[in-house]
């Protein structure tokens, strides 16, 4: 078994009002100094193989159709 993370983020360029609106209410709560934030998503995925380049191959897959939408936003792929 092989475990994986896959994390998505918004392109660089990409609105994010959901980062917008993290970064005004941790303001709100008093915390200073912030720059951009930014808000994503990650995945934690069990791959039921011992063939890593099988499982990265197949989690590219699955963030190319699935996990991420290409067109607007990056993914990586670590395992563990």
């Amino acid at each position: 078994m092989i475990k994986a993370r896959v994390t998505v983020t918004l392109k660089n360029g990409v609105l994010d009002p959901q980062g917008k609106a993290i970064e005004g209410a941790l303001g709100a709560l008093g915390f200073e100094g912030l720059g951009h934030v930014r808000q994503g998503k990650v995945f934690d995925l069990e791959l039921q193989t011992a063939d890593k380049a099988k499982a990265e191959a197949d989690l590219k897959d699955m963030c190319e159709k699935l996990l991420a939408n290409t067109v607007i936003e990056n993914y990586t792929i670590a395992l563990a």
